[in-house]
């Protein structure tokens, strides 16, 4: 029996709306960066960076996902004015060629504004909106979506030392309840909330698979969840200890469980193979409810 799945509300994002009622949507992640640790310094010039994110279009991005400064572990701190020199012209591009639904990933509310106003309606904040004061009320006065990410620390610390959870689902799952309730009572519309339990963000291989099993737990909470395993280190070791781009394979069977459990995004780096892998899960759901 395929478990059920839940129907949040539709997401505005800009003047686009996400509806989560017959697929599971693809996130395309677009790193402007120079050192992320499966794709930096791979896209230089603004229109290499544009083409590469209307070929995730072509394959079948719902959203893109522009960030301009890496949270791989240990990555270091980007300077706002970097930041925003590397991810604003990239949106303004996008947006003229007929983007729709745009996502800045960063986690300062400085660079979100120079996004939003470059035309991005999303904003992708790893520390769920902790890092910045400003970011709350910014999402609030916007109407911009929200993705509320779970890291232990910070890009530099987090996979430092004694990883350890009581229980990570039910850790992970109530931290991100009480991130959205936050968010919430600054004024960020409910509807406007997504969750990312934040695979591979300060937890171990065994708290990844865990969180993979047991994302049900946090689906319950009638937001949508973004997943995001694109190829990440647990995959790597799973795989054999294959290189980041070598890992494709992995991330679509993780993306095809999680979405089986419930995820409604996955936020992925290889979009054309992982919207297959999808749509063979997605028509089996459709088959079986009707």
């Amino acid at each position: 029996m395929m478990p059920s799945r839940s129907t949040p509300p539709p997401v505005r994002v800009g003047q686009h709306v996400l509806h989560f009622e017959h697929r599971t949507l693809v996130m395309g992640v677009l790193n402007v960066t120079p050192d992320s640790f499966s794709d930096g310094g791979k896209y230089g010039a603004v229109q290499d960076v544009v083409d590469a994110a209307l070929r995730m279009v072509d394959q079948g991005a719902d959203v893109i996902d522009v960030g301009g400064e890496s949270t791989r572990p240990g990555a270091p701190v980007v300077p706002d004015n970097v930041e925003m020199a590397r991810v604003v012209p990239v949106i303004e591009a996008l947006v003229k060629r007929g983007v729709p639904c745009i996502s800045i990933d960063t986690r300062k509310a400085s660079v979100a504004a120079a996004a939003l106003q470059a035309g991005a309606g999303m904003i992708n904040d790893v520390t769920a909106m902790t890092h910045d004061p400003g970011m709350v009320a910014l999402a609030a006065r916007s109407g911009a979506a929200v993705v509320l990410m779970h890291m232990r620390g910070d890009p530099g610390t987090m996979q430092q030392g004694i990883i350890q959870y009581d229980d990570v689902v039910e850790d992970v799952s109530r931290y991100l309840e009480a991130a959205a309730e936050r968010v919430e009572r600054g004024g960020v519309l409910r509807s406007q909330v997504l969750l990312d339990p934040g695979f591979g963000f300060g937890k171990t291989v065994q708290h990844n698979l865990a969180l993979t099993v047991g994302l049900e737990r946090l689906c319950r909470s009638g937001r949508a969840v973004v997943w995001g395993p694109s190829r990440k280190s647990t995959l790597g070791l799973l795989s054999g200890g294959r290189p980041p781009q070598e890992r494709v394979l992995a991330t679509a069977a993780c993306c095809v469980l999680a979405a089986e459990r419930g995820a409604h995004i996955m936020r992925v780096h290889d979009v054309d193979e992982v919207r297959q892998a999808l749509a063979v899960l997605d028509a089996a759901r459709g088959a079986y409810v009707g």
